[in-house]
């Protein structure tokens, strides 16, 4: 099996795509929050390109949960921001409409892909052994932050690339990259996420809670698998 790291959405190739699993990581916070959603018990994830479409959906749609942010904060009348500690019991059963800056868009960005899973630090381990079960050669999709490199998302690939085991055989000098940064974040996840550009970003907004969430490794095993339809369907791995 091989295994490859795209750093941003902007720089996919078809060859990316094209029979392979591709799993989007955007660590802080679309795909964490997505982990803690489907782990919460919510049912599906409806993946949407913008926040007025979350809006144009919770008209139709008015059981659902609209979901995400728009630089960190919470919407004007959301229901829920994009803090992965918010979701629990009560959300079981649920569905949610998401859209956030970077993470969704990157998840629209792998369509093409023959499977598509969201990965995060906090179920890492759980998507590694999904992936070894289908057997198939992994594209690790960074979301970035504002279309640039984002420091947690190249770690957190790097986390899968670990997960993954010894036997994979890296495609790129992106895969080495990023199986040395997680390696050299040793134990210090929490700090290291905190001076990236993300965590500033958060730390601003008054949610480092949400850091200290996602920097917590393999402490879920749901795993969310994209379904095909419009829009994009996010439910829990089988």
């Amino acid at each position: 099996m091989r295994a490859d790291v795209v750093f941003l959405p902007s720089e996919l190739k078809p060859s990316h795509l094209e029979g392979r699993v591709v799993v989007v990581l955007d660590i802080l916070r679309a795909t964490t929050t997505i982990a803690a959603a489907l782990s919460a018990g919510v049912e599906q994830i409806l993946i949407f390109p913008d926040i007025e479409s979350v809006r144009r959906a919770k008209v139709q749609i008015p059981a659902a949960l609209s979901c995400g942010e728009q630089n960190c904060f919470k919407p004007i009348g959301f229901d829920l921001g994009n803090s992965p500690g918010d979701l629990g019991p009560g959300h079981i059963g649920k569905t949610l409409l998401m859209s956030t800056t970077n993470g969704t868009k990157a998840i629209l960005a792998a369509r093409g892909a023959a499977r598509i899973f969201t990965g995060a630090l906090v179920n890492s381990r759980a998507v590694a052994e999904k992936i070894r079960q289908i057997g198939m050669d992994v594209t690790l999709l960074c979301a970035g932050t504002n279309e640039k490199l984002a420091t947690e998302d190249v770690i957190g690939a790097g986390a899968l690339i670990r997960s993954l085991g010894d036997d994979i055989e890296l495609e790129s000098d992106a895969a080495v990259l990023a199986r040395q940064h997680f390696k050299s974040s040793g134990d210090n996840l929490v700090p290291i996420l905190r001076s990236a550009a993300g965590g500033q970003n958060l730390i601003r907004a008054n949610l480092a809670k949400d850091i200290d969430f996602a920097a917590r490794m393999d402490i879920i095993n749901a795993v969310g698998e994209v379904k095909d339809g419009e829009p994009i369907r996010i439910v829990r791995a089988g």
